[in-house]
């Protein structure tokens, strides 16, 4: 049995909320289509709710193709997501 937070992996996750932080952004609807897409394609997100004004995302650390995944190579690659200009009036609570 994993202690809890960890995955079946034994390695945990991430939890991210991202927050529109401008009205006139796209909705979270729309913006977590495009958040997702700019992700490594092998890691894996469960979607654990999307809002026109909020998405909470979880992102499982497991072995990543080049070695273990760490929280900070986590948040360093959702940043890089966030700053993408389709994803302008977008961030991520801290």
């Amino acid at each position: 049995m994993s202690r809890r937070g960890e995955t079946a992996y034994g390695t945990g996750h991430v939890d991210l909320v991202a927050v529109r932080r401008d009205g006139t952004a796209a909705t979270g609807e729309t913006t977590v289509v495009r958040l997702l897409s700019l992700l490594p394609a092998y890691w894996l997100c469960t979607l654990r709710s999307v809002g026109p004004d909020r998405i909470d995302l979880r992102i499982d650390l497991r072995i990543d193709l080049d070695g273990p995944v760490d929280r900070d190579a986590v948040r360093r690659a959702v940043a890089g997501a966030l700053a993408d200009r389709a994803l302008d009036g977008w961030t991520e609570e801290p």
